[in-house]
C-alpha cells in the first residue's frame, strides 16, 4: 500500500525540495492561477512549489543541459507536486467528458501526486514560450507527441513547432525524464509503476 504524506508535512520532510532552491528555472504553476482549463486557483492556501528530491536534482540537470545546447533559454516549470485532492478536483471537473482520458485517475494516483512528475516548457533569450503549436492543457490532439506527423502532413502544427518540442525532449530524456505520447509538457521523472509503489504520495 502506498504510503501517505499530507501537504503540511512535506516542508520539513528531506524528501522533498521546494523548486526555490532549484537555480536557474522560472516557475509559473498554472493550477495556483486562474490561468488554467478549470479557471480557477486549485492549489490556495497550499504551496505547491515542491518536488520529490530526485525529481529536483533530475530538473537541475535539465537546467545544465540547456545552458549548454540553448544559451539564453529557461526551463519554465508549469505544474510540478500536484496533491492527490486536486487530482480529485481536476478528475471531478471533467467527469462525464472525453477529456478525463488525460488525467490519471485519483484512485490510482498522478505521478504528479508524488512530486515525481513535471509540466514544463521553455522560455526563449527574451523570456517568451516556445511556439509548441498549443499551449498548455490544451486539450486536443494538436497536443500530443504521439501524432506530430499526422499533424504536420494535416497543417496542424509546423516543423518548427516540433523542433521546438523535441528541443524539450532532449532536454528532459537526458536528465532521466520520460514523456508521454499525449501532453508535450508533461514528464515522468523515472518509471511510473516504481514511483506508485515505493515513493510516498502527498494528501
Amino acid at each position: 500500500m502506498t504510503h501517505l504524506v499530507t501537504s503540511e508535512e512535506i516542508t520539513t520532510s528531506p524528501e522533498f525540495r521546494h523548486l526555490s532552491t532549484v537555480a536557474g528555472i522560472v516557475v509559473d504553476l498554472r493550477y495556483a492561477t486562474d490561468n488554467n482549463f478549470v479557471g480557477r486557483d486549485l492549489y490556495s492556501p497550499f504551496d505547491c512549489a515542491w518536488l520529490h528530491r530526485d525529481a529536483a536534482a533530475a530538473l537541475e540537470r535539465v537546467v545544465a543541459w540547456l545552458k549548454l545546447a540553448r544559451p539564453g533559454a529557461t526551463a519554465l516549470v508549469l505544474d510540478a507536486l500536484r496533491p492527490q485532492r486536486v487530482q480529485q478536483q481536476l478528475w471531478d471537473a471533467l467527469a462525464g467528458t472525453e477529456l478525463q482520458m488525460y488525467l490519471a485517475n485519483p484512485a490510482r494516483g498522478s505521478i504528479h501526486s508524488f512530486g515525481m512528475a513535471l509540466d514544463i516548457t521553455i522560455l526563449d533569450e527574451a523570456g517568451r514560450e516556445l511556439d509548441m503549436g498549443t499551449g498548455f492543457d490544451d486539450l486536443t490532439e494538436r497536443s500530443h507527441p504521439a501524432l506530430e506527423r499526422v499533424m504536420l502532413a494535416r497543417g496542424e502544427i509546423t516543423e518548427a513547432q516540433i523542433a521546438n518540442r523535441q528541443l524539450l525532449r532532449d532536454a528532459m530524456f537526458q536528465a532521466g525524464f520520460q514523456g508521454i505520447g499525449t501532453e508535450w509538457w508533461h514528464y515522468d521523472c523515472g518509471d511510473r509503476d516504481v514511483v506508485r509503489r515505493t515513493f510516498r504520495r502527498v494528501l
